[in-house]
Order: structure tokens, then C-alpha cells, then sequence
């Protein structure tokens, strides 16, 4: 279809409706117009996150008390791809620093010693974990000599479970939490293809909103 040529009544209308576009003050034009710069202000930010964190979604809402004081129900995690802004010494290229390593080279994220890592065990239904890295055990590793007693609860390595290791991974807990996630049937030891990502801040309330709203979904 060819263009309207300058001048023409075609023309004239493309041109008077681009221009009530842009300038209506009530209507469904003004709708439309703010509906379509709000998704794309949207978008951009989106981009903006994603380009930077590595992952989608780069925000996660923290849906219990399981971390806390640090995180709150409710509050809303930024998440990077785990290997980037990592320090070098991270255990075996994975970009995750362990509560072990991190308190002698004195790496601290939320409160304490190491990376806080948002995984999701293929066997899992629901959302996915944030809980911090301990330290980090390879295939049929006795390590209950390694494991802080107070968070496990049991005598030997016989009695803890995933011990031995059933497959390399690391040892994570929630830091209000009594016991490791893999002493208390949580998860196995969290493969690196589990990891979602590595959190780096947090935003206080934000998340209610999406917790509302899966709420909403779910019902």
C-alpha cells in the first residue's frame, strides 16, 4: 500500500491522529498511550536487570523465615548468574563461596560468612530455596567430621543423611534453620546445575506483591 503523500487527506489523518495520540488528555487514547509506555518502561527495566544479573527472573521473593534476620518474608532478592562479581578463590569455577572459605578470606554476603545461593532440586515441586552455602563435599565423602555438630543431630556419618555424599555438591542451610538442608531431607548436596543464582541484594516488602498474586494464581 503505498505511503500518503504530504498534503493529502491521508496524510492529513495519519498525522492528526499521531498528534491527538501523543497530546489526549482523557479517553481511551490516553489509556492506551499510558498502558503502552508503562509496559515499555517495563520492558526496559527488565532488560536493564537481566543484562545485568545473567538470569530471568533476576528478582525472587523470599517466602519464608527461613533466612532470617537477613531476609524477611516478603522482602525481594536481586539474583545474579553465580559467577559473575565472584571472587576467584570461589570453589571449583562455580562462583559460590562457602561459609568455609569465606570466613578465612573474609568474604561476608547478608550477615555472615559466604555466598547466600537460590537453588532448585529437580525433584522439588514449589519454589525455589534460598539458604546459604556451608561448604562443599565430593561423591562418597565422609563428611560429618567436616559438619558443625549443633546443625545435624547425629552421631556419625551412618545416622546424617546424604552421608556419605551421594554426588558432589554443596552443604547449605537457612541461617535461622537448626539443621543442614541435607541432614534434614530438604535436598541432597546441591549440584551446581541446581543454582538459580546468588543473591546480592535485598529490597525490604517488595516481594508481598508477587506472593500475593501467587497466592491469587494458586488459589
Amino acid at each position: 500500500r503505498p505511503r500518503p503523500q504530504p498534503g493529502t487527506r491521508a496524510a492529513d489523518r495519519d498525522v492528526s491522529f499521531l498528534t491527538r495520540f501523543r497530546t489526549a488528555q482523557s479517553g481511551p487514547l490516553l489509556f492506551v498511550r499510558e498502558t503502552l509506555y508503562s509496559a515499555l518502561a517495563v520492558a526496559a527495566v527488565g532488560f536493564l536487570l537481566f543484562a545485568i544479573s545473567g538470569v530471568w527472573p533476576p528478582m525472587v521473593a523470599v517466602e519464608s523465615g527461613s533466612m532470617e534476620p537477613e531476609m524477611q518474608r516478603g522482602d525481594l532478592v536481586f539474583v545474579t548468574e553465580p559467577t559473575r562479581f565472584s571472587p576467584d578463590y570461589a570453589v571449583n569455577d562455580t562462583g559460590i563461596v562457602t561459609v568455609e572459605v569465606g570466613t578465612e578470606r573474609g568474604y561476608r554476603s547478608f550477615g555472615g560468612n559466604g555466598s547466600v545461593v537460590i537453588y532448585d532440586p529437580p525433584d522439588r515441586t514449589g519454589s525455589p530455596i534460598i539458604h546459604r552455602a556451608h561448604f562443599h563435599v565430593e561423591e562418597g565423602e565422609n563428611w560429618y567430621d567436616r559438619a558443625n555438630s549443633q546443625y545435624m543431630h547425629a552421631d556419625d556419618c551412618t545416622a546424617l543423611s546424604n552421608c556419605p555424599a551421594p554426588h558432589d555438591g554443596f552443604i547449605t542451610k537457612g541461617d535461622a534453620n537448626a539443621r543442614y538442608d541435607q541432614a534434614s531431607g530438604i535436598a541432597g548436596p546441591v549440584r551446581p546445575e541446581w543454582l538459580r543464582g546468588t543473591a546480592r541484594l535485598r529490597i525490604p516488602y517488595l516481594g508481598h506483591v508477587r506472593l500475593q498474586l501467587a497466592g491469587m494464581f494458586a488459589a
